[in-house]
This record gives structure tokens, sequence and C-alpha cells, in this order.
């Protein structure tokens, strides 16, 4: 290629991301070169890709995990690909839409400080799985937000122990494509904390999509009303979750921009 292709390196609570600006959408990314951008020992390092494109006028968000798999979205990631579209001059600040694989989403995005973003409805699915990890077994709550989510309630966070490999879900049937699984602690009665192995990615300091499960989830657990509002503390920092009387949740957090790299001899791969 005549002329470098740049990655933005940024994160939303630690959970990072490679932002490639692709709006006339001339680039195409395989699998392994997305791999290859995100590993940590010889890549750039990062929890997922962001390509940004923009057919027939409008933002879409085209996500990819750390192995080069393909999702509907990423709840931190697309406040980070906001907070690029703004910073960069692409798009006013304020209110506007990013298209995804799980549909449009708003986000308000003021010059600075923290991005809200509508995620959408947040479902119960009413299935209760067992999920095996370093020998403990864990009831969880299947939870759906556009992608899937399986969410188990702890007396103690730190009893989980290692999440360097993906925690086993049984059964298995209820998620053909891969399950994200959160490990939660009640912190207080308006506080959460919690770990995250996301299918993809493996364990990520923080989870847009997680937090929203998370926070339906501790709803019905603990309180079985809505509306709700719930702070909560992943490995990575503090993200706030709205959810409203029908389940529409919006999350609140920080999204950060650090640092421009040239990827050019990736995409040769």
């Amino acid at each position: 290629m005549n002329t470098p292709v740049m990655a933005t390196y940024g994160h939303g609570t630690e959970n990072d991301f490679l932002i490639i600006f692709d709006a006339l959408e001339e680039i195409s990314l395989s699998a392994n070169q997305v791999a290859a951008l995100c590993n940590r020992q010889t890549g750039i390092g990062a929890d997922g890709v962001i390509r940004i494109t923009r057919p027939d006028g409008k933002w879409f968000m085209d996500y990819r995990n750390a192995d080069g798999s393909i999702a509907e979205m990423c709840g931190n990631g697309i406040r980070v690909m906001a907070r690029y579209l703004v910073a960069r001059g692409h798009q006013n600040e304020g209110l506007f839409p990013i298209q995804t694989r799980d549909g449009a989403k708003y986000l308000r995005v003021p010059a600075d400080g923290d991005i809200s973003v509508n995620m959408g409805q947040v479902t119960d699915e009413g299935d209760i799985v067992t999920v095996s990890v370093n020998g403990n077994e864990y009831s969880a709550r299947h939870i759906s937000i556009g992608n899937p989510h399986a969410v188990a309630f702890l007396e103690d966070l730190d009893t989980v122990g290692s999440l360097a490999l993906a925690p086993q879900v049984t059964p298995a049937s209820i998620y053909p494509a891969g399950v994200n699984v959160e490990f939660v602690e009640i912190e207080s009665s308006d506080t959460l904390i919690m770990r995250v192995h996301e299918r993809g990615s493996g364990e990520t300091r923080s989870c847009g999509t997680g937090t929203c499960a998370v926070a339906i989830a501790a709803t019905i657990h603990t309180r079985g009303h809505l509306p709700a509002r719930w702070i909560i503390k992943p490995p990575g920092g503090t993200l706030i979750v709205d959810i409203d009387g029908h389940s529409n949740a919006t999350l609140t957090g920080p999204a950060v921009l650090l640092e421009d790299h040239d990827i050019t001899s990736y995409l040769t791969l």
C-alpha cells in the first residue's frame, strides 16, 4: 500500500480497541489480520478492532473480537468510536446514531466527559444455566442484549480464580455461538463488582454489554422491579447503567483516545 493505514488505540474503562477509519470501505480485514493486530505479545494489543465505515451516509460499527470473529456490537467500543468521530471532526458533538449489527444505537457525546449510549432492550431469556470454572460450579442467568450473556452471582468474587480459559457453560446448546460470562458480587444496594470472560477475547478489564446484562440480572435478583440504576465496577473502572420500566438500558462511562499506529504491515499478512 502506498498510503500508510493508521489505527487509533483507545479504551473505555480499560476495555481497549484499535479504531480504523474506513468511511469509503477500502480496507478488507481478515480474521487473521485482526488476531495479529490484537495479539499482546507480537502485535499492538487490544480486546478488539473497530472498523468505522459509512454505507448509505450512516456511521457503521464493524466490530471484531480479538480472535478475529465478528460480534454484534460492543458497549465500551461504541463509546470509543463516538469519541473518535467527534474528536477527529467527522461528527458534531451531541446526539447521533451509530449503526451496528444489533441495530442503531443513539449516543449523547459531549466535547469532553462521559458518553451515554442507549443500548436497547436487555432481555432475561428465562434460562438458568451452569457455569463451571476452576473446579467450581455456579448457577447463572441467561441474558441477551444483542449478544448472549450468562450472569452468575457470588458471595466473594475472589473465589472465581483465573479466567485465562473460557468457563464451561451447560447446556451448551443454549449458546450455539458462544457466550460472555459475568461473575458478580453485590457490594451495596446500588453497586456491583464484576469480572467478565468475553467470547473471542478472553478476560477483559470491562464489558459494556456485560454491565447491562449484569444490571438487569441484579435487578431481578435483588429488587424484582424496574426502573433501576446500578453503579458497576469492572476491574477497569466504573460505569453507570440505567434501566427504564421497559428494560431498555442506557450505559454511561468514559471513552479515551491515546495514540495512533501504522498498521500497514499487518494488512499484508
